[in-house]
């Protein structure tokens, strides 16, 4: 086992790009602790194991697996999104999204799969032909979609590429999130900058939607102390208007 655990912590330590010794301060332990795991030296603690996950900023669903590789039971759990103990949680995020309105936002798990939105996003959706379970990433990659819906397709599908692909190195890699990057990157085509030019603050996504095109930015809100496996992959996307016509698009939806 404690082989098992010194290979899970050096590959761990690869990913997040960190020396010995960066991972010996950044976990308030001695370099040469860190070795001896490392070589099977030395077996660690629940304790370690759990401090090591920390410093490593590893996924929840991970530290369970170094937590068996060195001989312990499993500390987090993966709850359904309806469990009754995440009654909180789900009332948090409907008072988010209702009052994010007349602006869209959308609640999506690790795969970018939709699990809730407002009354203005599940309009958009509803256009979109999309509902609760459905996948956006699929509905992204359907072939010659990206264009007919965003009009600025290129740029928007360098971000997305990009986004999945960081959202998969914190992972430690997921198959779903590389796919789905690849093929972005593919579509994006030529839209990266070349020489100087002035950037915008964000990149809007120009929607063409209800006949017209409307710019959208967005943030994306996570449970930063979530220990449930299940509830730290869940994101919330809100959308802002990028110019007054697009604002007066949802005041007008909200009204009807």
């Amino acid at each position: 086992m404690a082989l098992e655990f010194a290979r899970q912590l050096k590959i761990w330590r690869g990913h997040r790009r960190m020396s010995q010794l960066q991972l010996a301060l950044e976990a308030n332990v001695s370099a040469r602790h860190i070795a001896f795991l490392e070589t099977g030296r030395a077996r660690p603690s629940q304790a370690m194991v759990l401090r090591l996950g920390e410093a490593l900023d590893m996924p929840r669903a991970e530290r369970n697996v170094m937590l068996d590789a060195a001989g312990f039971r499993a500390a987090y759990g993966r709850r359904s999104f309806d469990d009754e103990t995440l009654a909180p949680v789900r009332d948090a995020i409907a008072h988010m999204i209702k009052g994010h309105l007349p602006y869209p936002a959308f609640v999506f798990d690790r795969h970018w799969i939709i699990l809730d939105a407002n009354d203005s996003g599940r309009a958009m959706l509803s256009g979109f032909g999309l509902s609760d379970g459905d996948s956006f990433i699929d509905f992204l990659l359907r072939p010659g979609l990206g264009t007919a819906l965003v009009e600025n397709w290129d740029e928007v599908a360098a971000h997305l590429s990009s986004r999945f692909r960081l959202e998969s190195a914190h992972l430690g890699g997921d198959a779903v999130l590389d796919e789905a990057a690849a093929a972005l990157a593919r579509e994006a085509g030529s839209s990266s900058h070349a020489g100087h030019v002035d950037l915008p603050p964000v990149v809007p996504v120009r929607f063409r939607f209800a006949g017209g095109v409307f710019p959208m930015f967005s943030t994306i809100a996570q449970f930063g102390t979530a220990e449930d496996i299940a509830l730290a992959d869940i994101k919330i996307e809100m959308f802002f208007p990028a110019d007054a016509t697009t604002e007066h698009l949802f005041r007008q939806m909200a009204a009807e």
